[in-house]
């Protein structure tokens, strides 16, 4: 997945970015009638934790880098939040991979590198 983009080479940004196919892959079991509330919500939270990162590498400076790891932890709050309601909902199992051990991991990463 590593190019010549220096975003590329962050394992966070990796993380990120595999967090994202697992929001969209466990998203698609979700009900119908969810396709433009829940699901769609989780998407874009997801979408945006990586999106951040890329953004934040880009600019300038460790201060700007920092700023957008910040949003980016944001959206992983949200993202949660939403993974929280979709086990309170029954359509992702409590002890799913996604809910347990993915989230918190990326969590401390980003913490970690801001």
């Amino acid at each position: 997945m590593a190019s010549g983009k220096p975003h590329q080479r962050l394992e966070l940004w990796q993380q990120a970015m595999l967090l994202v196919k697992e929001i969209y892959a466990v998203t698609t079991s979700f009900p119908k009638e969810e396709m433009f509330g829940l699901t769609s919500q989780m998407r874009r939270a997801a979408i945006s934790i990586p999106s951040n990162i890329a953004e934040g590498a880009a600019r300038e400076g460790d201060k700007e880098y920092s700023h957008f790891l910040s949003i980016a932890r944001g959206s992983l709050s949200e993202l949660d939040t939403q993974v929280q309601i979709a086990v309170m909902l029954s359509y992702l199992a409590e002890d799913h991979p996604l809910h347990a051990t993915r989230r918190p991991t990326l969590t401390k990463s980003i913490t970690a590198q801001e």
